[in-house]
């Protein structure tokens, strides 16, 4: 590796010889002391190989003498890239600011990369931050500590928090509180009631006193585990009731699916908008208006500048392409439609049991059609965790 940058820093030159005898040129580079390397025969008088920049002309001179004919094939190295590039200004200009921009970036943070946080927006802690002059465009150099101490008083909910900086990317760690689970106090009165319609499976009364067993049949509402119990003393004791009743459920939802759809046909028109976003600055690189509507898609394609080595410029090329299309009234067939009723249903249903901790037993679907509509009925019997904590009026109870 060593001699490969070294010869590319001196310059190389790979050449092809001719000769009627070849190990006389090589008996000849020796002789000379002319380097050379990677040798590869082509044929019995031909051979190629690679020399030195400096070397070339010593070698030409040595088989001057002789039948051989020295071609050259590639000149390689960084003497030929000045060579080639030494008057081009605008390009060194650009590699100048490129490496002003370099130089710049890893001393700013040009971008952030928030992880840990669950609960709390991302948004917020950014918001946080900027409060405290982290920000885009800020320097790279952080008081961990004082940060840390400001920050974590305007997020309640986050414990601990910390800013590495890598390159000009700034990577915020979080590490979110973990509230306790809501426990009743004395002062909480209330009764365990069904939050719907069904028909007791089983009953778990972990405090207060059962008012249903399992076959009874309970609406909405109805009180299940009360919180008002006996006492020797008083003749009733209030608390709060606790505890869990499993009821078989049914249920009956329906969903309009519509029968016709807008298909695109064909692609009417196109436009693309290029935007440069410099730190908060947005650069728009086209005029004004838009092509927006209900028959025109948009995709935007963002192009984040960086470096061959990693490094992330504060640059950011948006693409945005805007294409309009013809569409057309079509009518696709009921299966496909009922289909999607199904699904939707069954996913609103399961969204429900989730909820109360419940499972599907048994269900069936029906579909009518009503002019351009397709009606799907989804019939369902479940069994789920119906009680639900409600407030105890202590007037009721005395």
């Amino acid at each position: 590796m060593y001699r490969k940058v070294l010869n590319y820093l001196r310059g190389q030159v790979t050449v092809e010889v001719e000769s009627a005898a070849p190990e006389r040129v090589l008996n000849l580079c020796a002789a000379h002391n002319i380097p050379f390397w990677e040798l590869e025969w082509l044929s019995e008088i031909r051979l190629r190989a690679v020399t030195s920049r400096a070397a070339l002309p010593r070698l030409q001179e040595a088989l001057a003498q002789t039948d051989a004919a020295v071609t050259v094939l590639r000149r390689q190295g960084a003497p030929e890239v000045w060579r080639q590039y030494r008057r081009r200004y605008v390009l060194w200009a650009a590699a100048g600011l490129l490496l002003a921009a370099s130089v710049l970036g890893s001393t700013h943070i040009w971008a952030f990369q928030v992880t840990g946080n669950d609960t709390v927006p991302t948004e917020t802690i950014l918001r946080t931050l900027e409060k405290y002059g982290v920000t885009l465009g800020s320097r790279s150099r952080i008081d961990q500590e004082d940060l840390r101490n400001h920050a974590l008083t305007d997020l309640p909910d986050v414990v601990w928090l910390t800013v590495n900086i890598r390159g000009c990317t700034a990577h915020v760690q979080v590490v979110e509180r973990q509230r306790p689970p809501h426990l009743y106090t004395d002062g909480e009165k209330a009764n365990v009631v069904a939050a719907r319609d069904g028909l007791v499976t089983k009953v778990q009364a972990l405090d207060g006193q059962a008012q249903v067993l399992a076959g009874t049949t309970v609406t909405a509402g109805q009180v299940l585990i009360s919180g008002v119990v006996d006492s020797d003393r008083r003749g009733y004791r209030l608390l709060h009731g606790l505890g869990q009743v499993w009821a078989r459920t049914w249920y009956e939802m329906s969903v309009s699916v519509p029968l016709t759809v807008q298909e695109k046909e064909r692609e009417t028109g196109a436009v693309t908008r290029l935007a440069l976003d410099v730190g908060r600055k947005r650069i728009k690189i086209y005029g004004k208006g838009s092509m927006t509507g209900p028959d025109c898609d948009k995709m935007t394609v963002y192009h984040q500048a960086r470096l061959p080595f990693g490094l992330t410029l504060p640059a950011t090329l948006a693409v945005e392409r805007t294409v309009r299309y013809a569409a057309a009234e079509t009518e696709r067939p009921e299966a496909e439609a009922r289909a999607e009723g199904q699904e939707q249903l069954l996913r609103q249903l399961q969204a429900m049991l989730d909820a109360g901790e419940g499972q599907l037993l048994r269900h069936s679907f029906d579909a009518a059609r009503q002019g351009k509509w397709l009606v799907v009925t989804l019939r369902a019997e479940c069994e789920e965790q119906i009680g639900v904590s409600s407030p105890l009026s202590t007037d009721g109870a005395e």
